[in-house]
């Protein structure tokens, strides 16, 4: 089985790439999912992170409430150290259960693995190949601002992200969302192309 990861900043179009490439026949694996997954009151993340960060952060359900753990963490990078080392290996660890269950049954499949932070922490390396999502900054802020983050939560989040033009050396494809949505769909269809032709 073919292993991709697909990967983006903020806004920049991941998940309609991602969809696309699993109408397209992809196994895809969002870790975004997967993190509430884990967060959950069932989760096995849910009892570290309470501990860690205190029942303030859980609403009347019981359950984490994630604007609550992020109001914990923003601005911080010393906690969303904590949390990361908490989440990521149990996100990591179900998402290699997902690929290996896709695998068994489809052996030359592709398998894509949707994740905001791949290059950051180094998870690139598990892959075969890697997508690079973007957009034009405009762009990217405009669409933030319009899924409700206030435009001093945008720039503070694009500071803090790694530079498209840094990302760019890691990925094999570059997908740009810049333009209409047919072209964007274009561009996917010819990187679907080239994985399969890979996968085979």
């Amino acid at each position: 089985m073919l292993r991709v990861g697909l990967t983006g900043g903020l806004a920049t179009g991941k998940s309609f790439v991602g969809r696309a490439l699993r109408d397209l026949g992809c196994h895809l694996i969002q870790a975004d999912e997967i993190g509430h997954e884990v967060l959950r009151k069932d989760g096995p993340a849910y009892a570290a992170v309470i501990r860690e960060f205190g029942g303030g952060i859980a609403g009347a359900d019981g359950e984490i409430d994630r604007s609550r753990l992020g109001a914990e963490v923003f601005g911080r990078p010393d906690r969303l150290a904590v949390l990361n080392a908490i989440v990521h290996p149990l996100v990591i660890q179900r998402e290699e259960e997902l690929i290996a269950a896709a695998a068994a049954e489809d052996p030359s499949g592709i398998a894509v693995v949707e994740a905001a932070i791949l290059i950051e922490t180094g998870s690139y390396k598990r892959f075969d190949r890697l997508i690079l999502v973007l957009c034009s900054q405009e762009e990217q802020f405009r669409r933030a601002v319009e899924r409700g983050l206030s435009p001093e939560e945008v720039r503070a989040r694009l500071a803090r992200q790694m530079p498209m033009s840094e990302k760019r050396k890691y990925a094999q494809y570059v997908i740009d969302t810049s333009g209409a949505k047919e072209d964007t769909l274009r561009q996917t269809c010819r990187v679907y192309e080239s994985l399969r032709s890979i996968a085979r």
